[in-house]
């Protein structure tokens, strides 16, 4: 068992490794950058509660990041249902990465309009 922050990371979802000899940008935006890139999911703290994120776009909405992600698990269980869930980027912490990968979900829309002019990076659907 792992521990991340505040999260204690089972031997399936572990801490992705960090090369210690090359400066690398840190805090949760490159973090989140690094894993929709990766395509690889992420722990973090929202509003209190442990969630296991697979990210999919970081935008902005009226100035303030968001992440849209399908929830993996939240509180150590599985959502009753699967869906795209919006993360206002200020209520995540301890936001780690993993060495989970994910598929892009069916449920994600890139070309939706509420993303239009505002996205910062998302997911390559290939």
């Amino acid at each position: 068992m792992l521990h991340c922050n505040n999260f204690a990371i089972s031997a399936h979802m572990e801490q992705a490794p960090i090369n210690s000899d090359e400066a690398v940008p840190s805090g949760p935006v490159p973090t989140i950058l690094e894993a929709i890139v990766r395509r690889l999911c992420v722990v973090a703290t929202y509003n209190r509660g442990s969630v296991v994120l697979a990210p999919h776009i970081l935008y902005t909405r009226h100035d303030v990041l968001h992440l849209d992600a399908l929830t993996v698990l939240r509180d150590g269980r599985p959502p009753r249902e699967q869906k795209m869930a919006t993360y206002r980027f200020t209520g995540l912490s301890d936001v780690c990465i993993t060495t989970d990968p994910f598929s892009p979900s069916t449920l994600f829309e890139p070309g939706a309009e509420r993303y239009a002019g505002v996205t910062l990076l998302t997911v390559d659907m290939g």
